[in-house]
């Protein structure tokens, strides 16, 4: 007898917000729901991936009441810092570890808290039936906590598609757009400092991500804006709705993401989407994302190669249209969210 197309999806936090990782949650069991499944959202505390005492508890109490037998899909912000948890579990539920990227690559860990967390998800993800992976790279990532190649899957993210991308405006000051959370990860200290050298130019910057998540990041934004003579060129909008964010990808001309890692770079899928030029850092998958025609990428965390990269497409209008024509290339390439949803199910589908 073939097996009920039923899952459980952990989600740590609220999903509604606006970033990568909880709209590709949110966005694959919309998906999996419309073909068919039937999917059972199990939402834990605030926190993580440094959950209090009464969020593990919450947690634990939440994974002790899912069915015995059930394929359980837990996102990796918190599933690799539960190991006690999934391991006490392990024979009862089918894990399906979701991994946007390893918690221990981010940006700005102490050496004992990226020992704890490399340690926490290494125990995790033994316990996983089937780990479920964003990008091509990212696969070399999961292998390297020991987890065997053939049990991790590529589901990329899906993109909305935008049948006629706005004509860019042909005004003065061509703005550039990041989107990115306000974390040390995303590079927006090298994005000021870089942009500090070219205010010979005339560009506007419009940061749209939250400040809220990791306040003294932040802080220190805005005190090297300052500091950097740039407090009247950038624009800070926080988190905004999707429609909100659609608006600024239409208005914008250039789309920049100077991140030290990335699991895959949902915002430049979407600024190719849009048909805008993109200048990224080769950190992580974002090579895979972005293709060389249609911008730059330069080293993660080089302030003077992204100002050079920076540079060559403010000046020159002929190669921002060119790349644009390109990233609008890309972009039809893109797997749409359908696409991705069904991709995931077929993996569920194989879980043991």
């Amino acid at each position: 007898m073939p097996l009920p197309r039923e899952c459980a999806f952990v989600v740590p936090g609220d999903w509604n917000a606006p970033t990568g990782g909880y709209r590709y949650d949110r966005r694959i069991v919309e998906g999996l729901c419309a073909t068919g499944w039937r999917v059972e959202t199990v939402f834990l505390s605030e926190g993580f991936p440094w959950p209090d005492a009464a969020a593990c508890d919450d947690a634990r109490r939440r994974i002790e009441g899912l069915a015995d037998g059930l394929r359980v899909v837990a996102d990796g912000l918190a599933f690799g810092v539960l190991p006690q948890l999934v391991l006490q579990h392990g024979s009862r539920l089918r894990w399906v570890a979701l991994v946007h990227h390893p918690l221990h690559l981010e940006t700005g860990l102490e050496m004992m808290q990226r020992a704890r967390l490399r340690q926490d998800e290494q125990r995790a993800l033994s316990a996983a039936r089937q780990v479920v992976v964003t990008s091509r790279a990212t696969v070399a990532d999961v292998a390297a906590l020991s987890v065997p190649p053939a049990r991790i899957a590529v589901v990329e993210p899906g993109t909305d598609a935008v049948a006629h991308p706005a004509p860019h405006r042909r005004e003065a000051t061509l703005q550039l757009l990041c989107v990115a959370t306000l974390t040390a990860r995303k590079g927006h200290s090298v994005l000021l400092e870089a942009l500090a050298g070219l205010k010979h130019l005339q560009w506007s910057l419009h940061l749209v991500g939250s400040a809220t998540r990791d306040p003294a990041t932040a802080q220190h934004l805005r005190k090297a804006c300052t500091a950097l003579g740039l407090a009247d060129r950038v624009h800070w909008h926080g988190e905004v709705d999707e429609t909100d964010l659609a608006a600024h990808y239409a208005v914008a001309d250039l789309f920049v993401l100077p991140s030290y890692h990335e699991g895959y770079g949902m915002a430049v899928a979407e600024a190719l989407a849009h048909g805008l030029p993109v200048v990224a850092t080769d950190a992580g998958a974002l090579p895979q994302t972005l293709p060389r025609a249609a911008g730059r990428l330069v080293p993660a965390g080089d302030a003077v190669a992204l100002r050079a990269a920076l540079r060559a497409l403010l000046a020159d209008p002929r190669e921002r249209a060119a790349c644009a024509l390109a990233a609008r290339a890309a972009a039809r390439q893109q797997p749409t969210w359908a696409q991705a949803a069904a991709r995931f199910a077929s993996v569920l589908e194989t879980v043991p």
